[in-house]
């Protein structure tokens, strides 16, 4: 991919403010997927040579870095990410304003993330000049709630009780549970709290990519429910209710039915207090 900002080679040899060579500043430039954003940046000078592969962020003190940042970040990582950072359901992308929540994460280990990309995920390598990635990890810093998030106060082990009750016949957590429903290890890393009481109460507020519910009745006439899996223009791959992977040419199907409720039952206070579910994500908190 290539850098959101233009070539330096048209600006003078030297930075007026530093001396250094003008390789290494950026003066003003255009942000642009379709040509038409643009914004005018302040004149920011840093050595590019000294900017990477550094455990902690070198612009982490100049606040221009996060501004330039954010201008960055809504030109080329909002389609995934959403203008927020707080990611899309329907890609399945992770609330970035928590990255500093996780354990381990820290400003170089971000920058990484971006350079190198995510192996397994959608996520793509970044071939951004170092200077500009901190800038995305400054403005990422700028944006995160680490320090702030409400803090996890339930009951673990109760929260474990009740999440075998009630939601490991579905959900997965540290390899052990159902596969109807996505694994919810390390969920606390990537949803706030609030998304994931909100998706327990209304399940259908929420539904995660890869888990869209489905009913059709097949060749024999009976009916099918179930999440898809996969899909192309001839076939659909689906997890049936009682977990059984089944394939089925579309050409046997007389109509699929997409509009259809999540297949997770909605728990409401009286089925599942709000301490009883502050205890459940207590649990979830301390899987990774």
């Amino acid at each position: 991919m290539k850098s959101p900002f233009y070539s330096t080679s048209r600006f003078p040899k030297t930075c007026v403010n530093t001396g250094h060579s003008a390789s290494t500043c950026i003066k003003s430039t255009r942000i642009s997927r379709t040509g038409i954003i643009s914004a005018a940046l302040l004149i920011l000078c840093v050595s590019i040579s000294s900017a990477g592969a550094q455990p902690s962020n070198p612009l982490g003190a100049d606040a221009r870095a996060a501004s330039i940042g954010g201008v960055i970040f809504r030109a080329q990582c909002a389609t995934c990410h959403g203008a927020d950072a707080k990611g899309i359901s329907s890609i399945e992308t992770p609330d970035l304003t928590l990255l500093w929540t996780q354990a381990g994460i820290s400003d170089g280990s971000v920058f990484e993330s971006i350079k190198q990309g995510v192996p397994g995920s959608i996520m793509p390598a970044h071939g951004f000049p170092d200077t500009e990635l901190w800038m995305l990890v400054s403005y990422l810093r700028s944006i995160s709630v680490a320090g702030s998030s409400t803090p996890f106060t339930g009951d673990e082990l109760n929260g474990r009780k009740l999440f075998n009750a009630n939601c490991g016949q579905c959900h997965r957590v540290d390899g052990a549970g159902g596969s109807l429903g996505p694994s919810l290890t390390g969920i606390t890393s990537r949803r706030s709290q609030e998304l994931l009481s909100n998706s327990v109460r209304d399940s259908n507020a929420l539904i995660a990519r890869g888990y869209k519910p489905i009913s059709f009745r097949n060749s024999e006439n009976k009916l099918v429910q179930g999440v898809i899996k996969s899909e192309d223009a001839f076939s659909i791959q689906i997890m049936e209710l009682n977990q059984k992977l089944s394939a089925f040419m579309k050409s046997d199907i007389a109509q699929i039915n997409r509009d259809v409720s999540s297949v997770m039952p909605s728990f409401s206070v009286a089925e599942l207090s709000d301490s009883e579910l502050s205890d459940i994500l207590s649990f979830l908190n301390t899987t990774r």
